[in-house]
């Protein structure tokens, strides 16, 4: 059983996310809307908790995550962090971009991972502004930034709306081009953090396709359909009916950790995903301006971190619904495109609105 929470304030101390970090200093910052509440700290822009009414009207904490600022330091699952410059796998590290041949660390051999050893999580943002409900984060990314190009200005606003949406809304320029791929990293779990397996949630994906991946979890440059696959996830299933099924995607990933493409409905902010704690009732609807969303089931999590209120990091008792551009975008033309060049401003926002099930 998930642990509830009367005061989510009392549940976490700002104390232990005080921090001064080459100079900076880290905290933890609050937005509520009277019945939602979020915890995020400055330290990689990470969303550190959201307490959520369950179907009872008690709130339920469903992002897993930790109690104190040392832990995220640590953290090499990219708990709850705005990832980038390059959100997912950019294959060998390497790109050319306007004539030029790029080489980024390899962090996930072989491969670049989530914008390399020191990326957007990995740094502490500045805050420009905050109100009861909204929270806003910048970072400045130097050009030569993990060996990316141009200087970067990236903003991050957190909020809640009165009808219960939390947002991440991102904006970005840059003086020089570059490639740009930014998402928050949630691990969710909507029966509450401590419930267990998040297998048993029920999740619908609106996508008709998957792009298949090869043993290094670097797309083939393919679109596969999803029918007649366990990535078929147009009819709300449980995430777990499937996973461990005897499919080649499935052994690469050990589990999900693909990008499905996002069936375009023509408006500029389209639904994604739709999942439902099989506990709690909670259901969050995930609409998105980007093209496509990488679901990752936490195969990777083994039960080795102390996380909020004392319990540990175990297998699958999570999940990821990351919005994204496609991983590897930079090296596949076919792909949509993440260049992002001087004059131009990037936007992107992703919305999650949640409701009780019956």
């Amino acid at each position: 059983m998930a642990l509830t929470h009367d005061d989510p304030r009392k549940a976490l101390s700002d104390a232990a996310f005080q921090k001064n970090i080459a100079g900076k200093d880290t905290g933890l910052y609050w937005i509520t809307n009277g019945r939602f509440t979020a915890a995020i700290t400055n330290y990689g822009a990470r969303l550190v908790a959201l307490f959520v009414p369950d179907r009872d009207g008690k709130l339920r904490d469903v992002v897993v995550g930790f109690d104190n600022i040392d832990d995220y330091i640590r953290d090499k699952d990219y708990q709850g962090a705005i990832v980038g410059r390059y959100a997912n796998r950019i294959a060998r590290g390497r790109f050319s971009l306007d004539e030029k041949e790029y080489t980024l660390a390899i962090n996930n051999a072989p491969n670049h991972l989530h914008g390399g050893i020191v990326g957007f999580s990995a740094q502490v943002w500045d805050v420009l502004r905050t109100t009861d409900q909204e929270l806003e984060l910048r970072l400045l990314s130097p050009d030569g930034d993990e060996r990316y190009p141009g200087n970067l200005q990236l903003t991050v606003r957190y909020s809640i709306s009165d009808t219960n949406e939390v947002s991440f809304e991102f904006e970005a320029t840059c003086d020089a081009p570059t490639v740009l791929n930014v998402c928050n990293h949630a691990y969710w779990n909507l029966n509450g953090q401590g419930s267990g397996s998040a297998m048993n949630h029920e999740l619908f994906i609106n996508a008709g396709h998957f792009t298949p991946v090869d043993e290094f979890l670097i797309p083939t440059g393919d679109f596969a359909f999803v029918t007649n696959t366990p990535f078929d996830f147009s009819k709300p299933t449980r995430i777990g009916e499937r996973v461990d099924a005897d499919h080649p995607q499935l052994v690469y990933g050990a589990g999900y950790d693909h990008n499905f493409v996002l069936i375009d409905s023509g408006d500029e902010r389209k639904l994604a995903a739709v999942a439902t704690g099989d506990e709690s009732g909670i259901r969050m609807a995930v609409y998105t301006t980007e093209p496509g969303i990488q679901l990752y089931t936490g195969n990777y999590l083994q039960a080795l971190h102390r996380l909020k209120y004392g319990l540990s990091d175990e297998r699958r008792s999570a999940f990821c619904l990351e919005t994204q551009h496609f991983p590897d975008s930079p090296n596949k033309p076919e792909f949509p495109s993440v260049v992002l060049w001087p004059g131009e401003v990037f936007r992107s926002r992703t919305d999650h609105a949640f409701l009780t099930a019956p």
